[in-house]
Parts: C-alpha cells; sequence; structure tokens
C-alpha cells in the first residue's frame, strides 16, 4: 500500500517538475498529428471520389461534390469558419476570384468557400497532381496544374484554359502570392497571372481575405483550436482595361486585401492572452 503511494507522489513530483517538458511533447505530437490528418483526408478524398469522378467525367462541379462532406472535416480540428459576404461570389458567372495563401489548411478553407462558388476551378501548382489519389481527383474536378518552374508556359496554359470556363460562367480561383505565405502582418507580393486573365477575359476580380491561421505556429510546434474569418470583398471591374493596366489593377486589389487583411488580424487575435504564440516572420 505504503510503496504504491510513494510511486504516486514520485509521479505527481516529477510532472510537476517537468511540466513544460510534457507540455512541449504533447503540443509537439499535436502539431505533426493535425498536419498529418490534413493530407490523410486529402488522400482519402481522393480514394472516395475519384471512381465516382471517372464515372461521371471530367467536370468543374465535381469540385463542389468533394468538397461539401470535407466541409466537416474541420470539426476534428476545433476550428470554426466564418464566411462573410459569400452572396457575392454566389451569383452565376464568370469570374477570376483571389485569395491569400497560407498553409496545407487552405485545402479544408476552399472546402468552406465551394459552395459559395459553386461552379469554379483551383489553379494550383502541377507538383500536386503527383499527390494521388487526391491528385487524380483534383484533375477530375478540372484543376488547371502550372508549371511554376517556367512562368512562360504557366501563363500560356492559364490563358487557354481560362478562357474557356470563363465563357462557361466557371470561375477561376487563384492564390496570387503564388506560395505560401506564413507572415501574418502582411501579404507577399502578388503575381499578374490572376489579373491577365481577368482583363484578357473582361470579367471581375473578387477578392476574399481569410485572417491569419494564428493559431498554428510551426516554429513552436502549436496547432490549436481557432477561429477563421474569410470575407468575401466587392468585386473589381475589369471592363475596358487593357493589359497595360494590370499592374495599376494588381496594386489597387493587393492593397485593398492587405487593408481587410490587417483589419481581420486585429479582429481574431485581440481576446488572446498577452503570452500566445504568435507566427509573425516564420513560415509554415
Amino acid at each position: 500500500m505504503w510503496h504504491k503511494m510513494v510511486y504516486i507522489l514520485i509521479t505527481i513530483i516529477t510532472m510537476f517538475l517537468f511540466k513544460n517538458k510534457f507540455y512541449k511533447i504533447s503540443k509537439y505530437v499535436e502539431y505533426y498529428f493535425k498536419n498529418g490528418l490534413i493530407y490523410f483526408f486529402m488522400i482519402c478524398g481522393g480514394l472516395i471520389f475519384t471512381p465516382l469522378f471517372i464515372w461521371k467525367g471530367k467536370n468543374a462541379k465535381n469540385g463542389r461534390i468533394m468538397a461539401e462532406p470535407s466541409k466537416e472535416v474541420t470539426r476534428i480540428f476545433g476550428i470554426k469558419w466564418h464566411i462573410r459576404n459569400a452572396e457575392i461570389v454566389s451569383e452565376n458567372r464568370g469570374a477570376v476570384i483571389v485569395l491569400n495563401h497560407q498553409s496545407a489548411l487552405d485545402a479544408l478553407c476552399v472546402c468552406q468557400l465551394w459552395p459559395a462558388w459553386k461552379n469554379a476551378v483551383l489553379v494550383v501548382k502541377k507538383e500536386l497532381f503527383y499527390f494521388w489519389p487526391y491528385g487524380l481527383a483534383s484533375y477530375l474536378t478540372d484543376t488547371i496544374f502550372i508549371n511554376r518552374g517556367n512562368p512562360k508556359v504557366a501563363h500560356e496554359l492559364l490563358m487557354n484554359k481560362s478562357k474557356d470556363l470563363l465563357q462557361n460562367k466557371i470561375k477561376i480561383v487563384i492564390f496570387p502570392e503564388g506560395t505560401r505565405n506564413g507572415e501574418s502582418t502582411k501579404l507577399l507580393p502578388f503575381k499578374k497571372g490572376a489579373f491577365n486573365v481577368a482583363v484578357e477575359a473582361q470579367v471581375p476580380i473578387i477578392p476574399i481575405v481569410v485572417s491569419p491561421y494564428y493559431f498554428i505556429n510551426k516554429q513552436k510546434h502549436i496547432f490549436n483550436k481557432g477561429h477563421v474569418i474569410a470575407q468575401c470583398l466587392e468585386p473589381v471591374s475589369t471592363e475596358g482595361l487593357t493589359m497595360e493596366d494590370v499592374p495599376d489593377l494588381l496594386n489597387r486589389v493587393q492593397n485593398t486585401m492587405e487593408k481587410v487583411y490587417t483589419e481581420l488580424s486585429v479582429e481574431v487575435t485581440k481576446d488572446l492572452p498577452p503570452d500566445y504564440p504568435l507566427t509573425t516572420t516564420k513560415k509554415y
């Protein structure tokens, strides 16, 4: 009896003395477990939906079919999503949607937004095509895979494929930063691709600003519960614009999105404790 009490006491004292170490280990495990889950669900989604999509054929509508059930996955992560002004992107017309790119969690963010987009296709790096079976399922949703290592070929492919899609009132979804941005205070410089497409097709650009994933910190291996706001902004007309107007158009859209991004950053972090481990400069 007494030796058991001693063991319990030693265990309690040990846990107290090394509580910070145990906490770090548990957060480390949680971080990699949740990141692994994102890719696990992407693979499962590919396995489940690829046979259906093969039967239905390559079609942009397949994207919404895969996104709808995937929305529920984020419940496991304890993430609350708030989509603002969804009616802006719900109109049945061709448009170029631009949104900021942060981490692998964007895959689940897209699932939250897709029901509002309805008919839409993503523009992603070609490397994702080889991440099977998710890559094959994405191909069957008419996703546009571009080679970032060859800008000329990527531009030609994007312009050619987007023309027919936009004419058929299918929205093109592009991350104009071109890569993941872990900087929680500002957006990366935008690339011209999305704006070239919109001007060439004379369709509006619809910006969507996603608040920073303040609850993810790769440097400290933290992946907590959190709150994300995706705010749809008013469409920016490209009617009458030419390719010479693209730089000004790009700057106007980026400045608007950065202003909203800053506002959303304040909103989602204002109630956090002062010592909350926010990421400010490290990518994740």
